[in-house]
């Protein structure tokens, strides 16, 4: 093992992730959907230049310091590509609450792509909905 492994395995390092980068076509329809729709907090919106913008979104009721979502409007053909469909089609976010059924009949209110029905798992309470791209959610309130 080398010193730099070493440092790595430290007890004192701490880490998280702050932020990660949700490709989509257009900021406001964005904040339209993630706020309006999904009650989502714009922690956020900040120009940087004529054609890109600072914007970051939290889930309702987050932590200050929780990871949050950095919406970032796509640029040229292959980001664009990447729209909808980040993870190949596989569930791309987890999303958890502490209210299943309002959060739930909110998206069901909001019309809201249920892409598979609430269940009961040995995890806990779950169900499968789409964004407005067509990126999967699970949507979880864990067993306590």
């Amino acid at each position: 093992m080398n010193g730099f492994e070493n440092i790595l395995k430290s007890p004192k390092m701490k880490q998280t992730i702050a932020q990660f980068a949700l490709v989509v076509r257009d900021y406001d329809e964005a904040i339209d959907f993630y706020v309006g729709k999904l009650g989502f907090t714009l922690e956020e919106d900040t120009v940087m230049s004529e054609t890109k913008r600072w914007v970051r979104i939290a889930p309702p009721g987050s932590e200050p310091g929780n990871c949050q979502v950095l919406l970032a409007k796509a640029v040229g053909e292959e980001q664009e590509m990447a729209i909808g469909n980040q993870t190949g089609g596989r569930v791309f976010l987890f999303l958890h609450t502490d209210d299943f059924e309002g959060t739930y009949q909110n998206l069901l209110y909001h019309d809201v792509k249920i892409i598979r029905e609430k269940s009961e798992e040995s995890f806990g309470t779950v169900a499968v909905f789409a964004d407005l791209y067509g990126n999967l959610w699970d949507l979880i309130q864990p067993n306590t």
